[in-house]
């Protein structure tokens, strides 16, 4: 039996891991993916868009297929990768996909992204502790959540593995736990907002 085919991947590149529903894909995600590229130098971003956020009611609501296309419409840049790849192996926890992105890419330099807002709420994950430990770790400054992210109780716990914001270019080639938090532009858009401004959205799920 054939394993999934994974993105386009070259031993040594730093590839960022940006997860999520993208129900729907909107401004907030471009913005956040061209900070990390640029901010971290990457070399690709992997959009995971994933089966059913464990966190979140996913019934009725649109399939991954559909995700992954609309996603794929949307992002239009040169160095985004749209993949339903966690589907495809079956998982549908961070650390269950990043464990298997590690195995199956070996020598890729993956960093894991993810929105200020998330960090809130990182502590509830499953195996949370461990992803910090697994990959470095970048958080993007998102509106309504810059105060609070210094008391996130994974903020906290990982305090020591903080890297400077200067710094930042290099996370990808630090060993785990490294976490950085980057600022800079920021948009208010939410997936949720949007399906509560967006009927149509809301009776295709």
């Amino acid at each position: 039996m054939s394993l999934p085919r994974l993105p386009p991947f070259s031993p040594g590149q730093r590839i960022g891991l940006f997860g999520g529903s993208f129900d729907p894909p909107h401004e907030g995600h471009l913005l956040v993916s061209r900070v990390a590229l640029r901010r971290l130098r990457l070399d690709r971003l992997w959009w995971l868009v994933s089966p059913g956020n464990p966190l979140k009611e996913m019934r009725g609501r649109p399939t991954l297929k559909e995700r992954v296309a609309a996603a794929r419409r949307f992002a239009q840049h040169p160095r985004i990768t749209v993949t339903g790849i966690e589907g495809a192996i079956g998982t549908r926890y961070t650390y269950d996909t990043l464990s298997y992105l590690t195995r199956r890419a070996r020598g890729a330099r993956f960093v894991w992204i993810m929105g200020a807002d998330n960090l809130l709420q990182f502590h509830r994950w499953q195996h949370w502790e461990r992803i910090a430990r697994l990959v470095p770790i970048a958080i993007v400054d998102r509106p309504g959540a810059t105060v609070k992210c210094a008391s996130a109780k994974a903020a906290q716990r990982f305090a020591r593995a903080r890297v400077a914001e200067k710094d930042a270019p290099r996370l990808a080639l630090k060993r785990a736990p490294a976490i950085v938090l980057l600022h800079g532009p920021r948009a208010a858009q939410s997936s949720t907002a949007l399906r509560r401004l967006t009927p149509a959205c809301d009776a295709s799920r």
